[in-house]
Parts: C-alpha cells; sequence; structure tokens
C-alpha cells in the first residue's frame, strides 16, 4: 500500500516481489527459484493468462506484472482500477482464503529490460530516465527512508500519480503520450528511457504506462536505495 507520504510499505513486497534487502537496494529484484515457487503456489501456469490486481494504485500489481513479464509469461496484465474498479463494474467478491492448484510457472530472467547503476547514470546523461518519487524527495527536500535526499544527476522527474486519472485508472494511452511528450519521451524512445523510484517498486508502474504510451522502458530494479549505498555515486538535488 502506498501511505500519505507517497512511500510504498513493505507487506507482499517483502514476501514475493522482492529478495531481501541488501547491496541490491531495499527492494531487489526476487531469484527465480524464489519468484517461481510463488507463482506456482498461487496458481499461475505458463499457458494461462493471468491478471493482476491490488485495492490501491496499481503500485503491487505493476511490479507484479513486470516481474511476470521479465521472468517470461507470456500474457501477464493489469486490471485497470484494481479492486474499487471490479467492485463499480458489479463484480462479484468471494470472502475466505482461496486454495488454487498449484501452477506450473517455471521463470526464466531476461523479459524486461533492467538497468544497473552505471547503465543508469549513462541512461540519465545521454537518453531519459525519469525518476518517479514524489518531487520533494526528488529534489531532496525530504527523504524519508533512504539516508540521502537527491536524485541521480540527469533524470527527470515524473511522479507514478501522474499515470492515472482522478478514478485511480491509467490515462488513456493518447493522454500518456502527450504527457510524456512533455518529458522527452517520445514514440520510439524505447532504447533511450529507463526509470526508477526508491526501491524499484513505483518504478514498474512508470514501466507500465510508458509500455501502454508505446515505449518499451527499462527498470533500475536497485533504483536510490541501492545509488545511495555508494557514497562515490554523485547526488542531485534540486529541480
Amino acid at each position: 500500500m502506498v501511505d500519505s507520504r507517497g512511500v510504498v510499505e513493505s507487506t507482499i513486497y517483502d514476501r514475493d516481489l522482492a529478495a531481501p534487502a541488501g547491496a541490491g537496494g531495499r527492494h531487489p529484484l526476487p531469484e527465480a527459484a524464489a519468484f517461481g515457487a510463488a507463482m506456482r503456489a498461487a496458481g499461475v501456469r505458463a499457458a494461462r493468462a493471468v491478471v493482476v490486481y491490488d485495492a490501491a494504485a496499481a503500485m503491487a500489481a505493476a511490479r507484479a506484472w513486470w516481474l511476470l513479464h521479465y521472468f517470461g509469461h507470456p500474457d501477464a496484465t493489469v486490471l485497470d482500477g484494481g479492486l474499487a474498479a471490479w467492485v463499480a463494474a458489479g463484480g462479484a467478491l468471494a470472502t475466505g482464503a482461496e486454495s488454487p492448484a498449484a501452477g506450473d510457472f517455471t521463470p526464466r530472467p531476461g523479459g524486461m529490460p533492467v538497468l544497473t547503476a552505471a547503465a543508469a547514470a549513462v541512461r540519465a546523461r545521454t537518453g531519459i530516465l525519469l525518476d518517479a518519487r514524489a518531487p520533494e524527495r526528488f529534489r531532496g527536500e525530504s527523504e524519508p527512508i533512504d539516508p540521502v535526499a537527491g536524485h541521480i544527476p540527469g533524470a527527470r522527474n515524473r511522479p507514478t500519480t501522474e499515470n492515472l486519472t482522478g478514478a485511480g485508472t491509467f490515462r488513456d494511452p493518447e493522454a500518456l503520450r502527450a504527457e510524456l511528450a512533455a518529458a522527452g519521451v517520445h514514440a520510439g524512445a524505447s532504447a533511450q528511457t529507463g526509470a526508477y523510484c526508491g526501491s524499484g517498486i513505483t518504478a514498474a508502474h512508470t514501466v507500465l504506462a510508458l509500455e501502454l504510451a508505446g515505449v518499451r522502458a527499462a527498470l533500475y530494479p536497485g533504483s536510490w536505495s541501492e545509488w545511495v549505498s555508494d557514497p562515490a555515486r554523485p547526488v542531485a538535488t534540486g529541480p
């Protein structure tokens, strides 16, 4: 879930959608074996479509969507608007625990582009690196989690909240393309575009928005939490 500061709280991320915090940041990519086991326990099958949803603003759902594609699932999508949209459309709700039959999904990493810290620095200088955090965190005015405030030099700020309508659904592709163009991202810019956030969670939401707009962007999984773990890496503040 996301708190009033725009910070994603650790819940399912620490259990299924990330490896333990360490040198790779607060939410490193999970090991293939661990992610595969979690998905099979949830009933995920290689030949069956997966729809991911959450009860917030698709932050967790976008991370799960990204991981499923990164690990090679051919057909994973996000329910736009999440649980609220389902209920508003008259969808039925069940109570109690679910016990799905075990799935057969075998993860094979490499299905989505990723950036290392060094590659993110290059992308910020030579292409477009979007910072998905709140503006005050990007500017270095506030940092509620990580030990250093600021942003990767050359990055451009576009908070994940700008991906959504007031109803909590993603903006339509045309609107996203227009807004992203204002940030310098244009169709055909896939090879030059990347995204990061505090720990690689909300940046997946930005990668999904870019995908809807027709741009395949790379994710920097370690994000700011990994970046500032090395004091030799430069830090910028301000707009």
